[in-house]
């Protein structure tokens, strides 16, 4: 958190697949009400749309569990939730989605907007279900740290929740 206080930064999630792990983890460490500003977790589809503005066209094209969905969940939740640094994640944390041999179960799709940059990811965890979705609260931890700066205790660790 330190380097969110030094740069006087604001984050926000939009959450499908780890529905609210991220904000959860982060509101854990002390502070954090002065940097956290919130977030919504868009589970379905529907929500989305209604929630974040992701077009239906998109959802159709390249499925709720894409890059190109993140990326809209991102840039929605920065109009109504303007924060320094903006947060979504979608993936496959179990079957009966959108799976294929190109996006197999297990596959997290992460858009992180800083300074009116989209950094994109698409990681492919060797876990599912809720393994799977602390993984990816890692992951974000991990990338986050790496564009506000490398402070040690930057945001919490695996390690640093148990």
């Amino acid at each position: 958190m330190q380097a969110f206080f030094q740069h006087k930064l604001t984050v926000a999630f939009a959450e499908s697949c780890t529905a609210g792990l991220l904000a959860s983890e982060l509101s854990k460490v002390q502070g954090s009400s002065e940097v956290l500003l919130g977030g919504v977790v868009t589970y379905h589809p529907d929500a989305k749309q209604r929630l974040l503005g992701v077009r239906k066209e998109t959802l159709a094209l390249y499925s709720p569990e894409s890059q190109q969905v993140t990326n809209e969940m991102a840039m929605g939740l920065h109009k109504h939730l303007p924060a320094d640094v903006c947060v979504a994640v979608t993936g496959l944390c179990g079957g009966g989605a959108s799976e294929s041999p190109d996006k197999p179960v297990g596959t997290a799709f992460i858009t992180i907007l800083h300074q009116h940059k989209a950094h994109e990811y698409r990681q492919v965890f060797d876990t599912t279900g809720e393994e799977m979705k602390q993984e990816i609260v890692d992951f974000v931890f991990e990338k986050l740290q790496g564009l506000v700066g490398r402070v040690p205790d930057v945001l919490p660790t695996r390690t640093s929740r148990k």
